[in-house]
């Protein structure tokens, strides 16, 4: 397996990290204190920041704007999922820094989701909006009511009238939803209860402003509520959309979803490296430069071991990201299914752990916002429920493993 990034890659590798430290880290508490202001001053919080604004045209010139799209003849700038992988890994360094290069979730499982199985017409309408820029979407999946980690249990109806299919659901936990520019959702539901259990789900675009979508709240994390992206509770009441709204055919609701998640699995991953590699650099950071007890901190045992242990766990998530998004650029999806569902379980506990570390690190400064541990572990936590839960990983692994060795 060959792991080396191209030219180009290297090149951007550059051009980013100087982007990042020119305008992203100098701005995260301009950032902060953008939304907290435009609470105060324009009544809402949920409004799109100057800021990323500003910055959006300067990425677009530098070239460093739909990295992440592969194969695709509107994103020709699109790069294979292993030359993505380390420019993933920097921009996930400050959660909100994705958006400034039009490469953040759930936009980018959203855009792949349209360029593989979205019609010359839904492309149009949505896909080449979202590669500009101009809108932001979400994907409607999660449900109160149901355990979603197990997704033939989403309940949300999709039934045709006519020319139309009419949904009726409840979602939450719809990340992205609270954005206004947030102008398409990607919706599971049921076309047919009665069908095979894997062929009763379907994909479905809705627009965000059709009659009976309810937005009813944003849902905080961890006392986060990420304004003004969110993540939303929504009720979809007598929906009304075009029978050609629906993705590639009915019942085909699981296979656009394992195409979907990959990619996204494997971002989110390549993301939560990054925000490990900045956990452990603030924890170096922080043990050099305190003295307890008549020494520097970094010199006491314990800490060595923690930074060493870091360093290990780090790089093995890395090295096994870097194996699936090589398998994904070979052989596909499907065939590197085990490698996506390993550094999906992996990725995110590696980058919790070093979070915990560096928070502890930090003292009572790392469990507040001088810092960016605090929100980062609040963000990395939920990694291991989004996209599919750990345990539903580990069971998929422990399938593959065991197929292997099966009697005949």
């Amino acid at each position: 397996m060959d792991f080396d990034y191209s030219e180009r890659c290297r090149d951007l590798q550059s051009r980013l990290l100087a982007f990042m430290d020119e305008h992203i880290y100098p701005n995260e508490q301009a950032f902060s204190d953008e939304v907290a202001r435009n609470g105060r001053e324009q009544g809402t919080r949920w409004i799109p920041t100057q800021l990323v604004e500003r910055l959006k045209p300067i990425a677009r010139e530098r070239g460093l704007w739909n990295l992440f799209l592969p194969r695709s003849e509107r994103a020709p700038e699109g790069l294979s999922n292993l030359d993505y992988a380390p420019l993933c890994e920097i921009m996930g360094r400050v959660w909100w820094a994705p958006e400034v290069f039009n490469c953040s979730a759930p936009d980018t499982g959203n855009m792949e989701t349209l360029e593989r199985y979205g019609s010359e017409e839904h492309k149009r309408q949505w896909l080449e909006p979202l590669l500009r820029g101009d809108i932001r979407s979400a994907f409607a999946m999660t449900e109160p009511g149901v355990a979603s980690s197990d997704a033939t249990n989403i309940a949300t109806r999709i039934e045709k009238d006519g020319d139309s299919y009419v949904i009726n659901g409840h979602k939450w936990w719809i990340s992205g939803a609270g954005d206004p520019r947030c102008r398409i959702f990607i919706l599971m539901g049921k076309t047919d209860p009665q069908a095979a259990r894997h062929q009763q789900q379907s994909m479905i675009l809705v627009p965000a402003d059709t009659p009976g979508v309810t937005i009813k709240r944003p849902l905080p994390v961890f006392g986060y509520d990420d304004a003004p992206h969110g993540h939303c509770e929504i009720l979809f009441e007598n929906v009304r959309v075009p029978a050609s709204n629906l993705l590639l055919g009915a019942g085909r609701g699981f296979e656009i979803a394992q195409g979907r998640l990959g990619p996204g699995r494997i971002h989110h991953c390549m993301r939560a490296i990054g925000v490990a590699e900045r956990a452990l650099e603030l924890m170096c950071q922080r043990l050099d430069t305190r003295v307890a007890f008549g020494r520097k901190i970094s010199e006491q045992g314990v800490w060595r071991e923690r930074i060493a242990e870091s360093r290990i766990q780090i790089d093995t998530a890395r090295l096994l990201t870097l194996k699936a998004a090589y398998m994904m650029d070979t052989v596909g999806n499907k065939a590197a299914q085990a490698e996506i569902a390993m550094i999906k379980v992996l990725a995110p506990n590696v980058a919790q752990q070093v979070l915990d570390w560096s928070i502890q690190a930090h003292g009572a400064a790392g469990v507040s916002d001088e810092f960016p541990l605090a929100q980062q572990w609040a963000h990395n936590r939920t990694l291991r429920l989004a996209d599919g839960p750990d345990e539903v990983h580990r069971n998929a692994i422990a399938k593959l493993e065991l197929a292997k060795h099966a009697r005949p």
